[in-house]
């Protein structure tokens, strides 16, 4: 049943004649450059390849255009818009104690304890210092499943309430089953506490906002009650890696333009991106609960990319959802390599690719099909580049070795000359490339007008890192397509995705690592490209920016995951983004408290698992923390634990495997038995449990 409220569609007869300028903008446009394809081709004889050809580039020169477009309106709205964030009634119209509370909510799987803790704390302190603590609740809520991150998340959290006081709302939550991963984490969360809350912000284990911020959320969620969600655009901060800082440059310089264009197209039936976002909780629970696909193939098992169908679902149950264009004081991490993005990408191309199967669901808004075939295409694209690459590739060598049919019609008098235009072939080629890099132009030209230069260490060094930018984003352009369509290839073929831990911080890939994944790239190019320049030399310098891209991407690769290239730019003023030049007191609160916190845990001297037995402290706050399940084990588990109990006391803690320290962690009496006998028991057993913790100490 549609529960639209009366007041949430004044914005729909805006959006309809938006989105059809938006549809003109990229049809017309991909139409022209198709034919324009066609004529450029030297000569008839390879009907089929030509219009493979012309249907592939239209396609992407669309998709392409698409981009361009979403950032010229973007940028006409930052210039010359309203400077609301959101078309929605001021957050002034709210009493601001008025309605149920907010719940901040950090899923977390296998991360460090620290930096997690120190992210909540300096959030909580920040809604303190702004006066509306008394309106926000914070959760923890853990799927690790590694025993020793499980107990440093205890030790952490502890510590926490112990830095904010006793009557600090901070709570801790482990799910022993973390199926479907963080819509299953979140959806437990609804499930055992939601009905207490009206709304809740949820993030990702990176999350920072400020409490400006997550106040200013509640407060147009109060003021506006058609609303289910508003989705802020979070700040890339914390780089280091030189592939870290491109990408950060690159999210704060081009990322609000295109925000604001998305915003233009989207209004009321904007993105949800899964974290920094804020959930008005009782819709959310009633139509967003995810089911299981079926079938074991690419398109089954769990929704990997539940934000985009929970923010579909959201609007097909009536409410809208925003996007906050530019709202400051929300911010995440990158991956800091390129491998690190590769791998966090797979992931998110099998997601997007389920899509596919819910493109034709009863009852969704045009506009969320829209959201879900453009997550399609961000990935399809890539293996249609490829194609391109391949047709073309095909196409000249067939011309190099095949002669000209001059008489293909055997009754005509005259021949039929081919005709090559190479100035069509550079029009073309010189307007597809200003569609790629006019949005970065834009991006530009609006920080200098707006005054936003100095931001970014002023004009001269924004115009220096914008061409920085622009010539690390050709080279890894390139490779990252490759990869795309490789992820795309082992999609269809039915692999499925491993969903492992994320890279935070700094790192660096290795060269056996970068020669592992890179090399049969490299091979490739070389491979290609020598063929195609010993049959159509011509067309090889054609080739050149990807292939070339393709060669040198084992040392690119290496070179971009350093910190020192990285931090020597940012000292030379290159890449600087507006969080550097002026940190704002939340992060720089959060830089001192991460590495305080990080000192702290390396102090400890042991493992979680190790401390949980050894240290009493620690050990009573595990076992307080369980919950009683003596009663509901079997027998057959309960002589399964006391044998792995008295294992652990005669072969210590390296004889224990993950699964076996699982077993131990999750009985109470187990660990309390076992905390008593290693510091009870003189045995030599006994001692191997102390020396480990001296050991690691030392």
């Amino acid at each position: 049943m549609n529960e639209t409220p009366a007041h949430a569609y004044p914005w729909a007869r805006a959006a309809l004649w938006r989105r059809a300028l938006l549809a003109l903008l990229v049809l017309i446009p991909s139409v022209v450059a198709s034919e324009f394809m066609v004529g450029i081709l030297p000569h008839p004889g390879f009907a089929l390849i030509d219009d493979a050809l012309a249907i592939v580039f239209g396609l992407l020169f669309g998709w392409v255009s698409i981009g361009l477009w979403t950032s010229v309106f973007g940028a006409a709205m930052l210039l010359f818009g309203a400077r609301r964030w959101v078309a929605l009634a001021p957050p002034e119209a709210a009493d601001r104690r008025a309605g149920g509370r907010t719940a901040v909510i950090m899923p977390a799987y296998r991360e460090q304890p620290e930096r997690v803790a120190a992210g909540l704390e300096v959030m909580y302190r920040s809604l303190r210092d702004c006066g509306r603590i008394e309106d926000f609740d914070f959760f923890l809520l853990s799927d690790s499943d590694e025993p020793d991150a499980w107990v440093d998340e205890e030790i952490a959290w502890v510590r926490l309430r112990q830095r904010l006081g006793g009557a600090a709302k901070v709570f801790y939550r482990r799910r022993r089953n973390n199926i479907k991963r963080k819509s299953g984490n979140v959806a437990d969360f609804c499930r055992r506490w939601g009905a207490h809350y009206e709304f809740m912000v949820v993030l990702d284990a990176d999350s920072l906002m400020s409490g400006e911020t997550l106040a200013s959320l509640a407060d147009a969620m109060r003021a506006n009650p058609g609303v289910g969600l508003i989705q802020t655009v979070p700040s890339t901060v914390r780089q280091n890696s030189l592939f870290g800082r491109l990408q950060q440059f690159a999210n704060r310089l081009y990322g609000p333009v295109f925000s604001a264009g998305m915003h233009f197209w989207q209004l009321g039936e904007g993105h949800y991106w899964g974290h920094n976002a804020i959930i008005r909780i009782e819709p959310f629970m009633r139509h967003c609960a995810l089911p299981r696909l079926p079938g074991k193939g690419m398109l089954g098992g769990d929704i990997l990319s539940h934000d985009f169908v929970e923010a579909a679902l959201l609007r097909r149950a009536g409410w809208s959802v925003w996007l906050a264009h530019d709202l400051d004081g929300s911010y995440e991490e990158a991956p800091p390599t390129l491998l690190d993005e590769l791998k966090r990408d797979r992931r998110w191309a099998q997601g997007n690719l389920q899509h596919m199967r819910l493109l034709f669901a009863s009852g969704l808004n045009p506009a969320h099909r829209a959201v879900f075939l453009n997550g399609i295409m961000a990935y399809v694209s890539s293996l249609l580049w490829f194609v391109f690459l391949l047709l073309s590739s095909l196409e000249a060598v067939l011309h190099a070795l095949i002669p000209p049919d001059y008489f293909p019609d055997k009754h005509v008098l005259f021949p039929v000359w081919p005709v090559w235009h190479p100035h069509w072939a550079v029009t073309l080629a010189g307007f597809t490339l200003a569609v790629l890099f006019l949005p970065k132009v834009l991006a530009v030209l609006v920080a200098l007008i707006r005054g936003r230069a100095r931001e970014f260490g002023g004009p001269v060094r924004l115009v220096a890192s914008a061409v920085v930018e622009s010539v690390f984003s050709v080279v890894l352009a390139p490779v990252r397509m490759l990869f795309h369509t490789l992820f795309v290839l082992a999609i269809m073929l039915g692999r499925q995705v491993r969903w492992g831990t994320q890279t935070r911080g700094d790192a660096s890939t290795g060269w056996r690592d970068a020669l592992r994944h890179h090399a049969p790239g490299t091979l490739l190019g070389l491979a290609w490209a020598t063929a195609v320049y010993l049959l159509s030399p011509g067309y090889f310098w054609w080739l050149i920016p990807v292939m070339g891209a393709w060669v040198i991407a084992i040392p690119v690769s290496v070179w971009t995951s350093r910190v020192g290239p990285g931090v020597a730019l940012r000292r030379a003023g290159i890449l600087l983004t507006p969080e550097e030049v002026t940190p704002p007191p939340l992060l720089a609160a959060f830089q001192t408290l991460s590495s305080r916190q990080r000192e702290d845990g390396a102090g400890r001297g042991c493992g979680g698992f190790v401390a949980a037995v050894v240290d009493p402290g620690v050990n009573a706050m595990h076992c307080a923390l369980l919950r009683d399940r003596t009663g509901s084990i079997s027998e057959e588990v309960a002589l399964s634990r006391r044998r792995l109990l008295l294992d652990a006391l005669k072969q210590g803690p390296d004889a224990l495997d993950r699964r076996a320290r699982m077993q131990l962690l999750v009985d109470g009496a187990a660990m309390r038995e076992l905390h008593w006998r290693v510091w009870s028991l003189r045995e030599e057993f006994a001692q191997r449990w102390r020396l480990t913790v001296t050991q690691e100490a030392e």
